[in-house]
């Protein structure tokens, strides 16, 4: 399936979550930046606050696809110790790539929320959006991150998926729901006639045109 663009992604993919639609415990998350033009379509059809889930992969340095860990929002780190072993990374330099990525999670927090609260996530049923998966990683690292805040459920939700990539987040959510899975799959972007890079701007934009006073949330994550 070839989406126009993300936010006809998101209105597909609504179409496989409508058991969601009008509950007071479901949250929608956006992965930035791409997540968040279909998470917007999704949390307005099902009446869902709309927030933002920062995640920044920590690759290995010299090998930066492959991921020893993730940091999230909320000051969250997950470590796969088994890279980290394998790749015979000391902590310090763990340490130091963490420091280093959580300078630009700071950032995007700042550019999207502007100071204001997240939105509540514990015992809540939170679906987290991002615009496909080739890998997974960064899907994987935020579904693992987000366990941290005692959600009831989480449901990953992707547009367009590799069928390895889909299974695997399978196994660590709650349920993973892919529109789409083709085989071959080599690039998101392949599926999508307007792929153009989403801006800080954009995701601002559409926080506050979703009208959530995140501020005023029940809660902090």
């Amino acid at each position: 399936m070839i989406f126009q663009d993300r936010h006809h992604a998101g209105r597909e993919l609504v179409t496989r979550l409508s058991a969601f639609a009008h509950r007071d415990d479901v949250v929608v998350l956006g992965l930035p930046r791409g997540g968040v033009p279909v998470a917007s379509e999704v949390a307005l059809a099902l009446g869902a606050p709309l927030d933002v889930f920062v995640v920044r992969k920590l690759g290995v340095p010299g090998y930066e696809e492959l991921a020893m860990g993730a940091i999230a929002s909320g000051g969250v780190r997950v470590l796969n110790e088994n890279v980290i072993h394998h790749a015979n990374v000391p902590a310090k330099i763990v340490d130091a790539v963490s420091e280093r990525e959580g300078v630009e999670l700071a950032r995007r927090e700042s550019a999207y929320r502007g100071g204001r609260a997240p939105v509540a996530l514990e015992g809540r049923t939170v679906i987290v959006v991002d615009d496909g998966l080739a890998t997974g990683s960064t899907m994987r690292a935020a579904v693992l991150a987000l366990r941290r805040f005692r959600p009831k459920r989480i449901v990953a939700a992707i547009p367009t998926a590799a069928p390895d990539a889909c299974r695997e987040i399978a196994a660590v959510a709650d349920e993973c729901v892919c529109v789409s899975t083709p085989v071959p799959f080599r690039a998101v972007g392949e599926f999508y006639e307007d792929f153009s890079q989403t801006t800080d701007e954009e995701v601002r934009d559409l926080l506050a045109r979703a009208g959530i006073d995140l501020a005023a949330a029940p809660g902090k994550v």
